[in-house]
């Protein structure tokens, strides 16, 4: 015998409170990229897509996800909670994919970084080999710049993660210390004081001596150091002000000047016997490294398991 045919008006209609969530992955791209634009290129659409995706979620919820300012977009509190809900949403669906599949899905997806010159150029690379690793399919797009530099692109969304050699007072940033660095005052091996162990802050003031450029964490360390002192930048015979630690190294092996550098920087300078290094009598320059990101901001996947690897790597056994 056959079932009769359900007329229209017989079906029982879908309650809207139970229809599911449309364009949860689009949302979550465009939060962790905080631009339409880096969505729609991300995934090969038009940014009038992305646009049109949200807008039907945003409809749907009845209340608005994102902050629009000048092309960068930001969660607003109703993003962030939802935020939240779609990645317990994804982490179901990879929990049900490993139990029926018996396979774990790995973390996947573009991570970019910035970096100031120390930590770039001699935490980093160690850093990223063992996280390479750990998460292969995670692409990393690292650049390096003073540290001011790199805040900035964190604030602007430009990079996800920052190592930085300062802090700064922006309520909306997060940093947390990572690694430790010390510097050192370094002379030419001919110096007069190249047989000498320390000096004081008032032998220091009286020599040509060569700063990195402002902005850089190096530099912002050494300055808070001289105010503690009662002195400022002021008081030093400046010869030059320069952005890399190589060209600085470089024009003390020329005796242009003495500098104030990380021992990192120095290292093989010093091993070489080509730089001399001794201590400024009251001037403490040691300092930490931070991880900066932004709070207002979510964190990739792939960004996410970068910092909670950063936690539990041995940075702080790496030695100049």
């Amino acid at each position: 015998m056959s079932m009769p045919e359900l007329r229209g008006s017989e079906v029982d209609p879908v309650d809207p409170n139970d229809r599911q969530l449309p364009y949860l992955e689009t949302f979550s791209k465009a939060a962790e990229l905080s631009s339409f634009t880096a969505t729609a290129k991300a995934w090969g659409l038009t940014q009038a897509a992305i646009s049109q995706r949200i807008q039907a979620l945003e409809q749907m919820l009845g209340a608005s996800l994102f902050h629009r300012q000048g092309g960068r977009i930001l969660l607003t509190e109703a993003g962030q909670q939802l935020y939240s809900y779609a990645q317990k949403i994804f982490e179901l669906h990879r929990s049900a994919r490993q139990a029926i599949t018996g396979r774990k899905l790995p973390i996947s997806g573009e991570l970019f970084l910035g970096a100031s010159t120390i930590p770039g150029e001699y935490f980093l690379p160690a850093i990223l080999s063992t996280f390479h690793k750990k998460f292969p399919l995670i692409e990393v797009r690292a650049s390096v710049s003073d540290s001011i530099n790199v805040i900035r692109q964190v604030e602007r969304g430009d990079i996800q993660l920052g190592l930085v050699g300062r802090k700064t007072d922006s309520l909306h940033l997060e940093f947390r210390s990572f690694a430790h660095d010390r510097m050192v005052l370094v002379v030419p091996t001919k110096h007069q004081w190249s047989k000498r162990r320390k000096v004081s802050l008032k032998q220091l003031c009286q020599q040509p001596i060569i700063l990195r450029e402002t902005g850089s964490g190096l530099r912002h360390c050494f300055e808070k150091e001289l105010t503690r002192l009662g002195k400022s930048v002021r008081d030093l015979q400046i010869a030059l002000e320069l952005g890399s630690n190589e060209a600085i190294k470089k024009a003390v092996m020329r005796k242009v000047g003495i500098a104030i550098l990380s021992t990192f920087a120095v290292e093989k300078e010093l091993k070489a016997g080509h730089l001399h290094a001794l201590k400024v009598t009251d001037l403490h320059c040691d300092r930490e490294m931070f991880v900066v990101w932004d709070r207002r901001r979510v964190l990739s996947a792939a960004a996410s398991a970068f910092r909670f690897f950063l936690e539990t790597y041995p940075v702080r056994d790496i030695r100049p």
